[in-house]
């Protein structure tokens, strides 16, 4: 059967025909779609956890019993779930385990440019990396029996370009009518890390190296193909692609595994070529462990370290490294067309609209747009950010984020400024969505309540993991399956931790909104408010559409500092965009009108 499919449908796809029985994930572009698809499937328990390490830990915890388990998460997810990752390299496996990692080239989505293919060496656990759908689909099945042969589990890289596009599968396999299992013997010396254990456990990691370096060597997905012998490129991924693309004629070792390398593979290639090149995307991570071997191979010298790699890249770099002729310039194409510029900004009818519009003319930072030399000024507040759509909340007229490092973050920072004793009289209030402090803010929040914290957090509940593609979480009620489930009560948990001022507000409702950050700020003491509303994009029904009325609007500008995207302007005058507008589910621009010039469009009966 043929099929189109992008990278993350094929891994899914690829798994449930390998007979995996326990799929985990927390969602992160660009790998949310594996378990979106592979929930699909009636026969696999899939679930969206809390992080990626409890995703890891029950993954993990589903290999020991002997099934087939698969975690998926984005390059840095694996940062979370790295410590149960690092055991499990230790502990071995019962039934295969799987990981799917995700890495983020060129910084699409993410805070960092990070390189997994140094936690494979780390870990030293095998390492497969498909070049296209169909290979993504077909070492799924491979990987776990890997897996299961050396006792480990294994890692599988993809990237963005790998995840997201789309190529055609020739679908071969079928799910086993029996999937495989191994049933639980009791072994403390294997699954329970004592030291006394893990040191007995640690030539056996040794061991498994030298015998995964040997089936590297015969593995099918590694292989040579011979072509001019002038010039042998390795290559792995989807710059193996963009390689063959720009060097249709040049010997290739296309690398399945890339980690442990085929060490007798790679010294055939090279003593059958006059010159060896490495093209990978990010960190020189091959072309250091192949000169480590004593082969002289050359690539981030001229292969940019930095950003995606494409044809073109590729192209370029290698003409200004001699390997290419110079190319014959092209025609400049002109065009009186010009893009107009798209600044980031939240949906229309966002509920982060109000609590950012009252950070910002609380500690005076927004931005009015009919002033033209308005600047952000110093503000009264330290605000530390945190992942998610609120992050946007950075960018003008808002300008309310003064940190952002990485999930949960924002929490912990806000109580370390505070103890760095922050005394220019700033109040520090941190921020957070509903997801990401289930994901990684409850730990810090226990820590400044021990610690006797005396910030604001503002946790943002928008009722779903908005930023990633509307995934349910443990706060909504709904599992990965769109099954029902038992939804975890921010609120309770936030009293039970054993913060006393908690205040619950409707995040449409911009007076109550100021009021309670206001109160709030000026309590000096440990506060939660939660700022509650759906998210607009999930919007089933839209009515009561806003408009100006143009002979009530002086165009002072005040609706614009909103940031909702709806809000335009005509010359100087500002209007609403129905199609776009929220309507009545939101209302923050009638609100905010000091002249009264906004109301829900009336249409005759």
């Amino acid at each position: 059967m043929i099929k189109l499919l992008s990278g993350n449908e094929a891994f899914a796809l690829g798994a449930y025909h390998a007979g995996v029985m326990v799929a985990t994930a927390y969602p992160g572009t660009p790998s949310s779609e594996i378990l979106e698809n592979i929930a699909k499937f009636p026969e696999v328990y899939a679930e969206w956890s809390t992080n990626e390490k409890v995703a890891m830990e029950v993954a993990l915890g589903a290999s020991y019993a002997g099934v087939r388990a698969m975690a998926s998460m984005k390059q840095v997810g694996l940062n979370v779930a790295s410590d149960p990752f690092m055991a499990a390299a230790t502990t071995g496996i019962n039934g295969g385990l799987v990981v799917v990692c995700a890495d983020d080239p060129g910084i699409h989505s993410s805070q960092c440019e990070q390189d997994n293919r140094h936690f494979a060496k780390l870990a030293k656990v095998p390492m497969l990396e498909p070049t296209d759908s169909q290979e993504a689909y077909d070492l799924m099945p491979l990987a776990f029996e890997i897996s299961e042969r050396f006792d480990t589990p294994t890692l599988v890289r993809s990237t963005t370009r790998i995840s997201h596009s789309k190529s055609v599968v020739n679908v071969r396999y079928n799910r086993p009518a029996t999937s495989p299992t191994v049933a639980f013997k009791r072994n403390p010396e294997k699954y329970v890390m004592l030291p006394t254990s893990a040191r007995l456990r640690r030539p056996l990691i040794e061991e498994r190296l030298v015998k995964l370096a040997e089936y590297s060597d015969v593995f099918m997905y590694n292989k040579i193909e011979w072509g001019d012998r002038s010039l042998g490129i390795v290559s792995s991924g989807i710059a193996y692609q963009y390689a063959r693309e720009v060097f249709p004629t040049a010997s290739f070792l296309k690398l399945g595994i890339t980690y442990p390398l085929p060490v007798k593979m790679l010294r055939e290639f090279a003593a059958g070529v006059k010159r060896v090149i490495v093209i990978e995307e990010l960190d020189p991570f091959l072309e250091e462990n192949i000169c480590a071997l004593g082969i002289n191979a050359t690539g981030k010298d001229f292969i940019p370290r930095i950003g995606e790699l494409n044809s073109g890249i590729v192209a370029e770099s290698c003409r200004h490294a001699r390997l290419l002729p110079k190319a014959v310039p092209l025609p400049p194409i002109k065009s009186d067309v010009k893009l107009p510029a798209r600044p980031p900004l939240l949906c229309a009818g966002c509920p982060h609209t109000a609590p950012f519009f009252v950070l910002s003319t609380i500690g005076k930072r927004s931005l009015n747009p009919k002033v033209k030399d308005s600047t952000p000024k110093e503000s009264g507040l330290v605000i530390t950010g945190d992942i998610g759509c609120y992050t946007l909340g950075a960018y003008p007229p808002w300008n309310v984020m003064d940190t952002t490092t990485c999930m949960g973050a924002g929490i912990g920072e806000a109580l370390g400024m505070e103890k760095a004793g922050l005394d220019d009289g700033r109040k520090i209030v941190a921020l957070i969505g509903d997801s990401t402090f289930i994901h990684s803010g409850i730990t810090p929040l226990v820590d400044a309540v021990y610690n006797q914290g005396h910030f604001t957090l503002i946790i943002l509940d928008n009722g779903t993991t908005a930023m990633t593609g509307h995934q349910p979480h443990p706060g909504t009620g709904v599992s990965a399956k769109g099954e029902p489930s038992q939804a975890v009560d921010i609120e309770k948990v936030v009293r039970a931790i054993g913060v006393q001022n908690v205040k619950v507000v409707n995040a449409f409702d911009l007076k109550e909104v100021r009021d309670a950050i206001r109160t709030a700020i000026d309590s000096n003491q440990l506060s939660v408010i939660i700022t509650r509303g759906g998210c607009s994009v999930l919007l089933k029904k839209r009515t009561g559409q806003m408009a100006i009325d143009a002979s009530k609007c002086n165009q002072c500008g005040v609706c614009l500092t909103i940031g909702c995207p709806a809000i335009q302007t005509a010359g100087d005058q500002p209007f609403i965009d129905a199609s776009m507008c929220a309507g009545d589910a939101c209302t923050v621009c009638q609100q905010i009108c000091p002249h009264q010039a906004i109301a829900a469009i009336t249409t005759d009966k």
